[in-house]
């Protein structure tokens, strides 16, 4: 009987077949994090501060400036 002939390991073009597989996962995982936080945060975020600006909580003033939003930063600093 012949011993089995094994094939021979891909050596040519691996790295950059490696190379264009894992760009593709971390392409796809990055527009997967990008949407989670935009759908996740970013909107959460974005209607809270029309909410603010509408009014609509009470214990929120409705004109909000940046100046009182540092003269706040400095006060919890400085307290």
């Amino acid at each position: 009987m012949a011993p089995e002939v094994l094939p021979k390991p891909q050596m040519h073009g691996l790295l950059a077949k490696r190379l264009q597989f894992h760009m593709f996962g971390a392409f796809m995982v990055s527009l997967g994090v990008a949407a989670l936080y935009k759908f996740g945060v970013a909107e959460p975020r974005k209607k809270a501060y029309e909410m603010r600006k509408a009014g609509i909580f009470q214990s929120v003033k409705s004109s909000w400036n940046i100046k009182n939003f540092f003269r706040l930063i400095y006060l919890e600093v400085c307290h």
